[in-house]
């Protein structure tokens, strides 16, 4: 049986507060991070991908009136979602030590999404897959184009790390990373679909699962990723905030178009309309 393309949602948490991204550098506020997540559960979401993009520590949302304790840390955070969902949760942000892999994997992660420290010390990709197991370790690669060429880019997507995307794949491979995380700093958040440029840099000798995001603004967006065979999954942020029962819309789409994906789930749905 061949494996099944997957559909991932993508959270970003900014000081406490949900976000939407533009380019890595504007930051709308959207609201809470919590009944998002929810939320996602309920629409029948294969994964959820939950990345944390403070700069400083504070998550104070100065609400409490929300129905929900005002949690001030994203450890915290991370503790109180583990309760609100069942599916797979890769999370990202703030990890510079294995100690911090060890503690999210405590609380509720299936998976890490490891990105500054890698391009800092390529051997922590190697050194948590061994202590981990590689399943858990995804390697989040911020990449934009700098002339012809696409760089992987550091520090929320402000440093160029002079590194090649096609080049930084095979290290990320060979240093034993169990999935990829390929983003588009050029296309994030606007709306244009992913960056098939950027998707012809993956080398033809990757055989670790990689995961697309950036720019899907349509459900044909995912369509267009999924053509491309080195695609294991597509993700995306903005869509699914705006959209009442998008990621079942979504996954209803491409099944109907004859795509590899799980069949939507339609007593969920039907849950969640009867509780409307």
């Amino acid at each position: 049986m061949r494996k099944k393309k997957r559909l991932i949602p993508v959270l970003l948490l900014k000081n406490g507060m949900l976000v939407q991204s533009r380019g890595f550098n504007r930051h709308q506020i959207l609201g809470n991070p919590i009944t998002a997540v929810k939320r996602l559960s309920e629409w029948a979401s294969d994964e959820l991908i939950y990345l944390d993009i403070s700069r400083d520590d504070n998550y104070d949302l100065k609400r409490d009136d929300q129905g929900y304790k005002n949690i001030k840390s994203f450890l915290g955070i991370i503790e109180y979602i583990s309760k609100e969902t069942f599916m797979p949760i890769t999370i990202g942000g703030k990890i510079k030590k294995l100690s911090d892999i060890e503690k999210r994997l405590m609380l509720c992660a299936d998976k890490v999404s490891i990105n500054s420290k890698a391009i800092d010390e390529k051997k922590f990709i190697s050194n948590a897959a061994k202590e981990f197991g590689s399943q858990c370790i995804v390697i989040s690669v911020d990449a934009k184009r700098v002339g012809n060429e696409f760089y992987v880019f550091g520090n929320f997507g402000k440093i160029n790390s002079n590194i090649k995307v096609r080049d930084w794949l095979k290290i990320v491979q060979e240093e034993g990373a169990g999935e990829i995380l390929l983003n588009s700093i050029d296309n994030d958040g606007l709306g244009l679909g992913y960056d098939i440029e950027l998707l012809e840099q993956i080398p033809p000798d990757i055989k670790v699962p990689i995961i697309i995001s950036g720019g899907v603004g349509d459900y044909l967006d995912f369509e267009e990723g999924l053509k491309n065979p080195k695609i294991d999954a597509v993700a995306a942020a903005n869509i699914f905030h705006y959209r009442d029962q998008s990621v079942y819309l979504a996954k209803k789409y491409l099944y109907d178009e004859g795509y590899n994906v799980r069949r939507p789930d339609l007593l969920n749905l039907w849950n969640i309309v009867k509780n409307v």
